[in-house]
């Protein structure tokens, strides 16, 4: 692309930042320059924030249909996978897919609860409730 060509449309983070793209100059040699960003960039981004919030809501059913815990809900809600959980509680993959059942959920510790709450940067009782209050 050459410099002359980068997008400076309205991005998402237009506001506050710009992005560093590479460009041609007119020597034919390669320049970082800033963009404000790309259409085409800001609707696929935001495609993809909205599958992220419907596997959310997905999520959030599942667990008011009892057929998972919260742990589900706040894995979706915090865009982390089971890998992400496990390294940040310490527990094995395979017990967290465990305590996703809502029948292992409820006879968990309350030092297994609190691990939960801190990786996911909530207390226990929003953990329980899913009633989650931002700062």
């Amino acid at each position: 692309m050459k410099k002359e060509e980068i997008p400076q449309d309205d991005g998402a983070l237009n506001k506050l930042t710009k992005e560093v793209v590479y460009a041609v100059d007119k020597n034919g040699k390669y320049s970082s320059e800033l963009s404000t960003g790309w259409d085409v960039k800001t609707k696929a981004l935001d495609l993809a924030w909205e599958d992220i919030q419907q596997r959310i809501e997905e999520a959030r059913q599942k667990v008011l249909r009892n057929e998972a815990s919260p742990v589900l809900y706040f894995i979706e809600l915090r865009l982390m996978d089971i890998g992400i959980l496990a390294a940040y509680t310490g527990f094995w993959k395979w017990t967290i897919r465990q305590h996703i059942k809502p029948a292992a959920f409820k006879k968990l510790s309350e030092k297994k609860l609190q691990q939960y709450a801190e990786a996911f940067n909530i207390s226990v009782e929003e953990l329980k409730t899913m009633n989650v209050h931002e700062d």
